[in-house]
């Protein structure tokens, strides 16, 4: 070979190589910008927040058991009371008047019964006598000394005097039911009286008062609800009552930790667990189209809260599962694209040999989404997954999540530690594509 040919084939090779460099860095200048996050191991929490009411966990409406007008109202609202103290009274005449009442109907009863017991005495007297008569009757008749007529007075004396114990004896039974009723009844007008006297029934704090003194208070019926005079709420053990969306129903289970923020009190933060999830939806006033299905759930709040009242608003952000060191990818790097999977469920990743054969419309049975002839055993897919960036380029990586933290999703399977991932910015993942040229951006204040 002439130093001439070798010449040239040296220069041929230096422009090829040349070309190769230029071509490459421009595909690299011209890749899209985007920012990357290493795949780390994290503490994950997944947390499921939701809005409502404290409420204590015992709350007493009193109301009136009698019907009057209120003379003595003792407690002002937000007063502090113990279980049996004095609240308020109603006026008492009537009660009392009907306690009197009863009260001498059931004297005059005792009184007739008596008198009953006292003509029984006297015909079991009058009884004992006409028997000895006809005793000694029969004993004259057997001698003969005494008229058939005188025998059968006699005879007819005792039955008509056993007739009067009898009648007696039965109305002493009778009078003594009636002194039952009597006193059944004048147990219920001392009930009654009693009831105008209201008292406590549990140890708490006076939230509503809805009466005044001198003013009146009717008894419930079955169609019309009876006045509620006041409501006492036990303060001792507060309760958080949110609703939680139903999709977050499902990961939530008793005794689940809670951190419970009320607006009133904005720099402090409580702790609470979960003891009450509801099994039927909450019903909501409005049009059914147009409300979110939402569940009850109770968390107890730990400890006392001397400042709080009900009806606060609340926040309580409910822990429903805890990873310690964890695989973790930001979330905002998860995206979802489809993509040509083989039988078991793999990416086919196209090869360039691939992407630059013509591509055809065969019979629909046998083409994807884009109208793309397919081999058998591949179909195309929509996948979940994030973007690694290998050489330059942004790989799609099908991704199995576990559950969400405040940031980060857990990584079950799909990704290794310090993979580099795309976190943004949105609009060019939006169109990011697999294997498309990416470049990395730097941090803020690194470039010159």
């Amino acid at each position: 070979m002439t130093r001439k040919k070798i010449v040239i084939i040296v220069l041929v090779v230096a422009v090829l190589g040349a070309v190769a460099f230029v071509n490459l860095r421009f595909t690299r200048a011209s890749g899209v910008e985007v920012a990357a996050e290493k795949v780390e191991k994290r503490d994950l929490e997944a947390i499921v927040s939701a809005s409502g009411k404290i409420q204590p966990k015992r709350s007493v409406n009193i109301s009136a058991d009698t019907m009057g007008r209120v003379v003595n109202l003792a407690v002002n609202e937000g007063d502090q009371v113990k279980k049996d103290q004095y609240l308020l009274q109603i006026d008492p005449r009537s009660a009392r008047t009907r306690v009197t009442s009863n009260e001498a109907s059931l004297a005059a009863a005792r009184s007739q019964l008596q008198q009953f017991q006292a003509s029984v005495e006297s015909t079991k007297s009058a009884v004992q006598l006409a028997a000895d008569t006809l005793k000694r009757q029969q004993d004259l008749w057997s001698r003969g000394l005494t008229t058939k007529e005188a025998l059968d007075r006699a005879q007819n004396d005792v039955r008509m005097r056993d007739s009067d114990l009898r009648a007696q004896q039965q109305q002493i039974e009778t009078q003594q039911k009636r002194i039952n009723q009597e006193l059944a009844t004048l147990e219920s007008a001392r009930y009654d009286l009693s009831k105008v006297r209201i008292e406590s029934p549990i140890d708490g704090i006076v939230t509503r008062r809805n009466i005044e003194e001198g003013e009146m208070v009717v008894i419930g019926t079955m169609n019309n609800a009876g006045t509620v005079l006041l409501t006492i709420a036990d303060m001792s053990v507060i309760e958080a009552e949110v609703e939680v969306d139903e999709t977050d129903i499902p990961s939530l289970a008793l005794r689940q930790k809670a951190k419970i923020t009320i607006d009133a009190m904005p720099d402090k933060t409580f702790t609470g667990s979960v003891t009450e999830i509801g099994n039927s939806p909450i019903q909501a006033t409005g049009a059914a189209g147009q409300q979110a299905t939402n569940f009850k759930v109770v968390v107890t709040v730990d400890g006392e809260i001397p400042e709080v009242r009900p009806g606060f608003t609340c926040t309580a952000e409910i822990t429903t599962a805890t990873r310690q060191k964890a695989l973790a990818v930001p979330i905002q790097a998860m995206a979802v694209r489809e993509m040509v999977v083989d039988k078991d469920g793999k990416i086919v990743r196209e090869t360039q040999t691939d992407a630059k054969r013509p591509r055809r419309r065969p019979a629909a049975a046998a083409t994807g989404t884009n109208g793309t002839e397919l081999p058998p055993g591949q179909s195309r897919k929509e996948l979940e997954g994030v973007f690694v960036v290998r050489n330059g380029l942004a790989e799609f990586v099908a991704v199995k999540t576990g559950i969400a933290g405040d940031k980060h999703f857990e990584v079950l399977s799909g990704l290794a530690e310090a993979d580099l991932v795309v976190t943004g910015p949105f609009a060019n993942v939006r169109n990011l594509q697999d294997q498309g040229p990416v470049r990395i951006q730097e941090p803020a204040g690194t470039r010159r």
